[in-house]
Parts: structure tokens; C-alpha cells; sequence
């Protein structure tokens, strides 16, 4: 038996049945809506390891601000971003985020702090719950359990009010939440309810609300990276396949180069946080033409993302050609193949203890991590230090009754030594071991995406998000691809999306055409045809034979889509005398959808229609409009009583069903 009971045989309700041959329609004033004037565009792009905000105005739209520095920050780690880490007081009130949360959560007492609830890395929780729902739970470092959606509600409120703070002081007067367009970033391989959930998370945390809902923008990561690295010149990037020797120097030696330059660059303009976008068309632009394609790989802390687009002309409006793809290979799988490599030397067991009671030092140990993490490069010869923690070398003696010196000789991992300042030495190779299991797995991901039919002929390949800054990721998806396509690095690359997402912001009508993630559909009865329809399918009503719960399609997974396209189709109540009409809204991964009792097949709304109480010179076979329009990442549906225009209206929910 299938989770959902036939609509026909439960309620004695005989349901709907098409009416006419299914029919796109196009609506031609659907770009009549009214556009809300706001006065700045705020983007966050919340990371799975480090978050930040920029802002524009709309009167000057060619500057964008990145926020103001962050108090604390790590050395080795100069980034305009701060860490995604939250922390909560013992009575699971706010009490801060970024740097903060983490210093003062590191400067309590071993015994207070495992009252405190503290999070990191939260983020990646909404891509791996299967069933993602607004009750699901996220654990705190001391192992307590909090609703998901207060702490990502806390956070992004946290961004608002700073946000608004800093808008505030610069304009010298209070500015008001209503002024704000906000736009979130999300990777755009999240399934539909993640990126639902953190819809709710922002109105929870009063960016916007359901009656408003066009004050938020759900934007996607990779889209984002795009729109911005369209504007690029070419001093603002960095092109890995500049094959030519230059200036005398091999390839190779450009590539150090380049990328010392580009640092000095950076280093020169960090004071400025105001970078101005040239209402142009980049050089790199200008060199593509109307249907060509590029590939933008988004690779972050948890996710990479990669989004193949191709070029409309004369706008430069984007495609999506080939659906979001990617998964799990951020750079957080080096840090697990430290904690792997950890567990080998001083054994799982006492690893697992150490975080649990000594969860401020674990923190530590991977800050120290994080910085020689950043210095791992492909030619370097010298040995990387990572510090230990004082209270990790004392535990261990404590847990084990002999020294972390000890526990080194013994363990056969070669490439580690132990050096006499309290420090793990670790090689260049044992450092770039580390990356590779996770860099094999984007390059690999990468190859079956260039194997594509849609995937031929790319020219460009834009390296993006904080995991690209890597000289190792680089190198490896240069020796990969470069014979293919050029690939290009933005310089501030840890910047690019959030950049991106306030141009976005600015103008969303930019990204015209996207793939359906999902197949949706409804569920209505059917004339009932022998041979063609299963037999236990058979429903009689009235003398008429239907067949039940079959799945009307409206649009398929990976079928194209242009934003604010509304699909339209007819039924007409089965039985006439019928006053009350409910339409189920249906979806599903798969392409080909029979019946809404396959497996995958998940009801995603409702449309209820009353009808009591209007007149009764309505025709004997009412037509009922049913229209579902694509939004950004928002789908809203409408039932329509064409001979009374009483009308339904539902937005589609994948948390609540």
C-alpha cells in the first residue's frame, strides 16, 4: 500500500479529471507586478565554515560594501568573512556568533562550559537530513539537542541586526527593516526544503514575512558566483591557463607568480571594503558569445556546487543548461581527514573524550590546523607546525599514562613527527594527503559533468568560494581541465558569491531560464481503459469506470523553466453535483510519474475549493483553472472556479507534509 490512500476511495470524494489536452500558457503580465522600491540590497552568504554580508545601495548600484572587520580573527586567516559558530547560555538564550562566540566559549571554565550550548558547522545538517522538517534537531558541542531552525533564525537575525546597525551609523539615522531587500545564499544542490527552511529561518528572524515575501531573495550559490564573474576585467582575475611562457617563465612559475601578485593586490586593497563593478561587460565576457557555455564550480567549506550556464545575447541573460550537481566534497573533508589521521596516531577513543571534555581545546587545535591548512601548496619542500594544545598533551598523559612523544614513535605514520616545541610536524606530503581524497572527489564529480551530451564545447571553468583560495585544488583542476576550457579565478574569490548575490539582488530578473528540480503534478481520476490502466486501479462511481490516482503532469525534473512562468491546466469535477474540490499537489525526483503512489512520490500541497453557496446556473461541466507559478526558488499554485472566479491560492511545502 502507498502513504497516500487513493483521494478517490477515502472521503468519497470523487476528485477531478482534466478537461482539456494539457496546455502551456504563457503569461504575458506576469512581469506587470509591482516592483517594491528598496533603498539598499543586503546579501548574506551564511558558509558552512565562515559567514559575511555585503550591501549596495540602489541609487548607486555600481559599489558594494563588504562589512566592516570583525573583532577577533586568526592569524594566517585574513578574510572579511567570520566563522559560522554560534553559541547559546546555558538557558538557550542568544549570546553571540563568529569570533566571539568562539573566544568567549574557548575563555570559560572547562566545568561552565559544558553547560553552554555551543554550534559550528551547523550548516551542513540541512544537506544531509533526509527528511528535513521544522522540528528537526542540531546538536551542541556538549551533546544537547536545539531546534534547528531557532539557531539558524538566531544567526541570520544576528546578521540583520548588525546589518541594519552599520547602514544606520553610516547614514547617520535609524534604517528601518522595510528599506532592506534581503538575499540569502544557499548551494543550489540543496533539495527544495532546505532551501524552504531557511526561507522560514529569515522570516523567524524578521527579514521578511510571508505576506512580504518578495523582500527575500533565495538565491543560489553558483548563480551568484556566475552573475559577478560576468562583470570581471581582467586584472580581477586570475587566469590558470595562460600556457605561454611569460616573461621567460615556464607555465608553471606563473602560476606561483600570478597568484603572488594577485596577494599583494589583495593586501593592497584589504583596507577598502567598497569594491565598484563596472557596469560592463569583463574582457572575458566580451570574448563569448551568444550560446556559449561555461562552468562554474562553487567549493566551499561543505559543498561544491557546479552549474553549467550558457550565454543569452543581447542581455547576457544566463541558462542553466545542466541541473545543479555536486555534494559533499568541501574543504571541511580535509579537517575529517586530520581527525581521521589524529585518531590513527593517539587512538579513537581518546579523540572521541578529548572533544567531549575538552571541547575549547579541540576548537583550538583545528584553528591551528585551519592556518597550516591555508599554507598547504603544491610545491612547497618545508614541514608544516600545527601547535598542540597544552590541555591536549596533558589529558592524553592523563587518558593514556605515557606521552604524546610516546604515541608518535609508536604509531607507523611516517610522515608526522614530533618536534620538540610542542609541535606536530607534519611533511608537505602528509599535508597534501590530507586534501587528497576530497580534491579527487571534485575532480572526479567534475569528469562525469564534462562527459555530458549538454556539457560540450565549455570554454570557461570559474573556480569560486572560500575552498578555491587553495593552491593544491587549483593546481589539480588545472592539470584536469585545462586542456578543455580556461580556467579562471576571481582574485578576492572567497568574496565572489556574495558579491554575486547583491547583483543579484539588484537585478534577479537576471538568471531567466532554471531546470526543475522535481516533476510536479496532481492527482485526478481518469476514464478508465482496459489494457492501458492497471486493473486494481478501477474505480466505479456512478456507472462510470475511472481509473484513480493517476499523476498529471505540470512540469517534469530538469525540464527548462523561465522565472515567473506559469503552467496551466483544466479539470471539471467528477461528479457535477460536487461542492467542495481538493487538489493535491504532488512531487517527485523521477521524470516519468504515473500514479502518485510510486515510490518518491511526495504531496507537497493542497488546493481546496468551496463552491457552496454560488449560483446554480453554473454549465454541467464546471472547469476548474489550475496554475503553477515558478518562482526563484519559491512555487506558488492557484485553483480558479472559472464560471464564479472564486479562487484558491497555496504556496507549495515540502517541510509540513
Amino acid at each position: 500500500t502507498s502513504a497516500y490512500s487513493s483521494p478517490a476511495k477515502s472521503l468519497g470524494d470523487p476528485g477531478i479529471t482534466p478537461l482539456s489536452p494539457s496546455h502551456i500558457v504563457k503569461d504575458s503580465d506576469a512581469d506587470d507586478a509591482v516592483e517594491q522600491l528598496f533603498l539598499v540590497v543586503v546579501a548574506i552568504d551564511f558558509g558552512t565554515t565562515s559567514s559575511g554580508y555585503a550591501y549596495s545601495f540602489t541609487k548607486e548600484p555600481e559599489c558594494i560594501h563588504v562589512m566592516r572587520r570583525w573583532e577577533g580573527g586568526d592569524p594566517g586567516v585574513s578574510n572579511q568573512k567570520t566563522p559560522t559558530t554560534i553559541l547559546l547560555t546555558p538557558e538557550r538564550k542568544f549570546h553571540s556568533f563568529g569570533y566571539a562566540a568562539r573566544d568567549f566559549y574557548h575563555d570559560l571554565d572547562p566545568t561552565e562550559s559544558k553547560h553552554w550550548l555551543y554550534f559550528e558547522k551547523f550548516k551542513m545538517k540541512l544537506h544531509t537530513t533526509g527528511n528535513l522538517t521544522m522540528e528537526t534537531d542540531l546538536t551542541a558541542a556538549n551533546g544537547k539537542k536545539v531546534k534547528a531552525l531557532e539557531i539558524f533564525a538566531y544567526a541570520l537575525q544576528f546578521f540583520k541586526e548588525q546589518a541594519l546597525k552599520e547602514l544606520s551609523d553610516q547614514g547617520g539615522s535609524d534604517f528601518e527593516n522595510t528599506e532592506v531587500r534581503w538575499v540569502i545564499t544557499v548551494p543550489a544542490i540543496w533539495k527544495q526544503p532546505a532551501k524552504q527552511f531557511m526561507r522560514q529561518a529569515a522570516y523567524k528572524a524578521g527579514m521578511a514575512s510571508p505576506e512580504n515575501p518578495e523582500q527575500l531573495i533565495i538565491a543560489l550559490e553558483p548563480e551568484a558566483a556566475s552573475i559577478y564573474c560576468r562583470k570581471l576585467r581582467l586584472h580581477q582575475m586570475i587566469d590558470l591557463s595562460s600556457r605561454a611562457p611569460v616573461n621567460g617563465y615556464s607555465p608553471s612559475d606563473t602560476i606561483g607568480t600570478g597568484f603572488t601578485q594577485a596577494k599583494e593586490h589583495v593586501r593592497r586593497n584589504r583596507q577598502s571594503r567598497t569594491f565598484l563593478v563596472e557596469n560592463v561587460i569583463g574582457e572575458i565576457w566580451s570574448e563569448l558569445e551568444e550560446g556559449d557555455r561555461y562552468i562554474v564550480v562553487d567549493s566551499g567549506g561543505g559543498t561544491v556546487d557546479m552549474t553549467v550556464h550558457q550565454i543569452r545575447l543581447p542581455e547576457g541573460h544566463l541558462k542553466e543548461l545542466y541541473k545543479a550537481t555536486g555534494g559533499p566534497y568541501g574543504s571541511l573533508g580535509v579537517d575529517y581527514e586530520f581527525e581521521k589521521l589524529l585518531c590513527k596516531i593517539f587512538g579513537e577513543d581518546f579523540i572521541e573524550q578529548f572533544k567531549i571534555k575538552r571541547p575549547a581545546a579541540w576548537v583550538d587545535l583545528m584553528i591551528a590546523f585551519e592556518s597550516r591548512k591555508r599554507a598547504a601548496a603544491p610545491d612547497r619542500t618545508n614541514p608544516l607546525n600545527i601547535t598542540l594544545p597544552f590541555s591536549f598533551i596533558d589529558y592524553y598523559k592523563k587518558f593514556r599514562g605515557h606521552s604524546v612523544e610516546h604515541a608518535l614513535r609508536k604509531s607507523n605514520v611516517d610522515f608526522v613527527k614530533w618536534s620538540s616545541q610542542g609541535m606536530l610536524r607534519m611533511s608537505p606530503d602528509a599535508m597534501n594527503a590530507l586534501f587528497k581524497p576530497t580534491i579527487d572527489q571534485i575532480v572526479q564529480h567534475l569528469s562525469d559533468v564534462f562527459d555530458k551530451p549538454e556539457v560540450t564545447n565549455v570554454k570557461f571553468l570559474f573556480l569560486v568560494g572560500g575552498f578555491a583560495e587553495s593552491p593544491l585544488l587549483q593546481q589539480a583542476v588545472q592539470s584536469a581541465f585545462g586542456s578543455r576550457c580556461r580556467v579562471i579565478i576571481p582574485q578576492d574569490v572567497g568574496l565572489t558569491i556574495l558579491k554575486g548575490a547583491v547583483l543579484f539582488g539588484l537585478d534577479p530578473a537576471v538568471i531567466k531560464v532554471r531546470r526543475s528540480p522535481l516533476t510536479y503534478g496532481v492527482g485526478v481520476l481518469n476514464r478508465f481503459v482496459e489494457g492501458k490502466h492497471p486493473p486494481e486501479k478501477l474505480l466505479i462511481k456512478d456507472g462510470t469506470r475511472w481509473c484513480t490516482d493517476v499523476f498529471d503532469k505540470f512540469i517534469s525534473a530538469d525540464q527548462s523553466v523561465a522565472l515567473g512562468e506559469t503552467v496551466t491546466r483544466s479539470y471539471t469535477p467528477a461528479k457535477p453535483s460536487q461542492l467542495v474540490i481538493v487538489i493535491n499537489i504532488y512531487s517527485s525526483e523521477q521524470d516519468n510519474v504515473s500514479f502518485i503512489t510510486e515510490s518518491g512520490v511526495k504531496k507537497c500541497g493542497t488546493l481546496r475549493l468551496d463552491l457552496t453557496g454560488t449560483d446554480a446556473s453554473v454549465p454541467n461541466r464546471r472547469e476548474i483553472k489550475t496554475l503553477m507559478q515558478f518562482g526563484d526558488t519559491e512555487i506558488k499554485a492557484m485553483a480558479i472556479d472559472v464560471a464564479t472566479s472564486k479562487s484558491v491560492k497555496v504556496g507549495i511545502d515540502f517541510l509540513n507534509y
